[in-house]
Formats: structure tokens, C-alpha cells, sequence
């Protein structure tokens, strides 16, 4: 069997069927979302994340992929090498461009070396390196690899780094009081506290899903998309067609939050979710009412997750607010290829040296645990 690798512009040109098959199911991998991100012009030109992906092929037959990107910056990546490449400056070396095998803007772990061949994962992680020395760029960044992904990287010209998020797991609870009996008497007084101010406020929420959600509830959303930005005082990497495409071709994957006050939409969540997954991603207000993120981006998820059986909720990068709401911390991973000889020594001891705060630090957040304790 002659098998073929190559480099092409983006997912879009590529068979859906074939490029879903190997991923594991997720909507953030997709060949609808990644798709969406090209052809609404969030990722390519003027971006700074070029899609490039890696594909292996056999006759017409899609036998493996990497969601790969040519990055002029370190924008929307959540795993922070800022520091990498200003040392990189300091001594007249250039560190863009990069590559990155991610989902843009989507701190979310999953395969990033799409194959259900352990030996053919193992050979684009090799691919990876043998490009990264061809096109002579000073780095490559698989983030947020899942288990399979990570084995295939775990090989001597791959550093890898630790990190920390929070997962809320769905113990099969009947209901979201069934949730609250689970935890400390101080969390559960403090999130019900926090409800009752919510709905004190006279707002009301509702979520809908895929079809549901209507042209009117889109533009809305992205303004509270929009405004989340502009309060950061930074740019938003989502455009507005995007998030219409997604709605259009995910429609099965997607749950939206909308808080409403004297019958005007005031607030809204965006997630994306499968059988097994919810994944919070996007938030916005236009108006301030205290406790009203936690109600739309945590409490409603979490309901909505315990209606539908849905075990897990992925609460995205950072946050350790998250553990008040019955979050817990898990462990997360990324993947660097440096072909400077000196800088790759010089991150390996810097990695060295994070990962054992890390692992103090997450010693810390799970003796914080929300949860009554045992014994």
C-alpha cells in the first residue's frame, strides 16, 4: 500500500466523512467547525494562524491528520510561551513563525494526531520535527494532546509541559439539588445564595439548542462576544459569520444560555457539547447583574448536563473560582519541539523546574476539593 504525506491549505478541501472518522468525536475537531474557522475568516489570512494541516493518505483514503497551523504570534493558544520568544529576541534569534497543532482559540484536550494507528501516530509526531528542521522555523507546539496523542509524543525530541484545568464530573446526579448535597456546606449555602440573587434581579434564563437558536439570538449573542472583548481591552478572534456557520452545521452540538430581564436579552453562554462532553466556551453582558456568569456559564451547564446524561463539563483555561462550583483540577499537557540547540536545554530545565510547582499546585487545589470529605 503506497501511502502519500502532505501539507494542504486547510481542512475545508478535505472529505468530512473521512477526516471525522478519525477524530474522537469531539465538535471541536470536526470538519464543521474547523471548516467554519477558515471559511469565516477567523483562522487564515491576516490572522496569524495559517492552516496547514498534515495528511496521510492512501489512494483517495484519508489514513491520518494533524489540525496544523503556521502561527505569527502566540495569540489564543492558552499555553503561554511569551517568555520563550522574547528570550529569543534577546539574543537576535527570530521565534516566529511557529507551528501549532491545536484548535484554535480552544483550550480543550483531544487527539491532535488523528489516526487509529498507534504507528502512524507515532511517524507524524516524527513528521512534525522533520518539517520544523526543513522550513527552518525555531518551534513546534502540539497543545492539549489527549492520552494516545501524547504516548505518540513521548519521544526524545519532544519536551513536554504540564498544566492544570478544572472538570466537572456528573456522578449520575437526578438533579442539580441531588449535585448541591454533594458538596461542603459552605459551597452549597454560597451557590444557592448566589441563584437566589440572580433570579431577585428579575432574570430569567433559558437555554436552547441548535434550530432553536434564531437569527435574532446569533447577533445578539455576538454582541455580548464582542463586548467581552472590548472590556479586556483586546480584540475578539471570532467573527460573526462563524458563529452562524457553526449553527447551521452543528446544530446537534450546540446549547446557548440567554439571560432576559423586562423581557430584552441581557446576557448569553455559547457551548458546544457531545454525548459524553459539554464544552463551555463563550460568554458575554450588556448589562451588569451580580452572579449572573456563574448562573449562565456554570449552573445552567451543569443542568443541562444532568438533564441530558452527559458526564463531563471541560470548563475551559484557568479559573480557580471554578472550584466553589464543584470543579476539581485534572491534569493537562502540551508537547515542544525547539530546533535551537541551546534554547531547547534551556526550556527542558525551565519545564523542569514549572512542573514541580505544578504539581504542588495541583496538590493545593485538590486538597481544596469542594466536595464533604470522607472518610
Amino acid at each position: 500500500m503506497k501511502i502519500e504525506a502532505e501539507f494542504v491549505d486547510g481542512v475545508s478541501g478535505l472529505d468530512c466523512a473521512q477526516w471525522d472518522a478519525l477524530t474522537d468525536g469531539s465538535p471541536l475537531l470536526s470538519h464543521a467547525f474547523l471548516s467554519a474557522l477558515e471559511q469565516s475568516g477567523s483562522v487564515g489570512e491576516g490572522s496569524g494562524w495559517q492552516p496547514m494541516p498534515l495528511v496521510i493518505k492512501s489512494d483517495d483514503n484519508l489514513l491520518g491528520a494533524v489540525p496544523l497551523y503556521l502561527k505569527q504570534h502566540s495569540y489564543g493558544e492558552y499555553v503561554f510561551d511569551w517568555s520563550w520568544a522574547e528570550a529569543y529576541a534577546h539574543h537576535g534569534l527570530e521565534y516566529y513563525p511557529k507551528l501549532v497543532a491545536a484548535v484554535p482559540f480552544t483550550p480543550i484536550t483531544g487527539s491532535r494526531l488523528l489516526s487509529h494507528d498507534s504507528l502512524l501516530q507515532k511517524r507524524m509526531a516524527e513528521m512534525l520535527c522533520e518539517t520544523t528542521q526543513h522550513l527552518q522555523l525555531s518551534s513546534t507546539h502540539v497543545l492539549f494532546p489527549d492520552v494516545k496523542s501524547a504516548q505518540a509524543l513521548s519521544g526524545p525530541h519532544w519536551l513536554r509541559r504540564q498544566g492544570v484545568q478544572f472538570r466537572w464530573e456528573n456522578q449520575g446526579f437526578s438533579s442539580f439539588d441531588a449535585f448541591l448535597t454533594t458538596l461542603s456546606h459552605d459551597k452549597r449555602k454560597k451557590i444557592r445564595q448566589e441563584r437566589k440573587k440572580v433570579m431577585g434581579a428579575g432574570v430569567t434564563c433559558r437555554r436552547l439548542r441548535g434550530h432553536e437558536i434564531g437569527e435574532r439570538e446569533w447577533d445578539f449573542f455576538y454582541k455580548c462576544y464582542i463586548n467581552t472583548y472590548l472590556e479586556h481591552h483586546s480584540s475578539p478572534y471570532l467573527t460573526q459569520a462563524f458563529f452562524h456557520v457553526i449553527g447551521q452545521r452543528l446544530p446537534g452540538n450546540v446549547m446557548m444560555v440567554l439571560a432576559e430581564r423586562d423581557g430584552r436579552y441581557i446576557a448569553a453562554a455559547l457551548n458546544l457539547y457531545d454525548a459524553d462532553c459539554l464544552y463551555g466556551r463563550y460568554w458575554g453582558a450588556l448589562a451588569y447583574v451580580p452572579n449572573l456568569h456563574f448562573e449562565l456559564c456554570y449552573y445552567q451547564a451543569q443542568e443541562f448536563c444532568i438533564e441530558q446524561g452527559i458526564r463531563f463539563f471541560e470548563g475551559g483555561a484557568q479559573g480557580e473560582h471554578k472550584l466553589a462550583r464543584g470543579f476539581t483540577a485534572r491534569e493537562t499537557c502540551s508537547f515542544h519541539h525547539l530546533t535551537h540547540h541551546d534554547f531547547e536545554a534551556a526550556v527542558s530545565r525551565f519545564l523542569a523546574r514549572e512542573g514541580a510547582d505544578m504539581h504542588h499546585y495541583q496538590q493545593e487545589l485538590d486538597e481544596r476539593a469542594p466536595y464533604k470529605k470522607t472518610d
